[in-house]
């Protein structure tokens, strides 16, 4: 290294000005690595999602169609078609559905997807999570393989395919 000398008048001072060019020079190698090595490190799930904005829903007469909203005192309400149920009796009815339906067909081995009923919840959007889960998980024990939430797009919005 060199160190420069200036001149001023009679004496010969040392320069005290920092060449910061190599500084930068390092900076700016460090930030393209960050900006290379960032996106290596977030790793991710590669998910296709689905390109649907709202799709409409077929209903079909075997469907379950259940309305969960908060009663009173913070109580959870669960409606079967228009039938207030409670837990116990929304796990028998679930169950006799899925018995009635594989009885209707001929048997388990005859089973599709096209003809298992669905549950169609439609939640109030003050309801509790505690009381939409809840009806969810008495929907999965009885055996319904597809449970669905039942909601209203926005006004004014189209419901296309992208």
């Amino acid at each position: 290294m060199a160190m420069g000398v200036s001149q001023d008048g009679d004496e010969d001072v040392p320069m005290s000005d920092i060449n910061v060019t190599p500084l930068v020079d390092v900076m700016l190698v460090l930030l393209i690595i960050f900006l290379i090595a960032v996106p290596v490190v977030l790793q991710t799930v590669p998910v296709s999602l689905p390109k649907v904005r709202y799709e409409a829903t077929t209903t079909k007469p075997e469907n379950v169609n259940l309305s969960v909203k908060a009663g009173p005192g913070g109580e959870c309400e669960v409606y079967w078609n228009l039938t207030k149920v409670d837990s116990k009796e929304l796990l028998d009815r679930a169950v006799k559905k899925l018995e009635d339906t594989i009885t209707a067909v001929g048997g388990v081995d005859n089973i599709t997807e096209e003809n298992m009923p669905e549950a169609h919840i439609r939640g109030d959007i003050n309801t509790p999570y505690r009381c939409i889960g809840g009806a969810v998980f008495t929907m999965q024990r009885a055996g319904f393989a597809r449970v669905g939430f039942i909601s209203e797009p926005p006004a004014g919005q189209v419901t296309t395919r992208l």
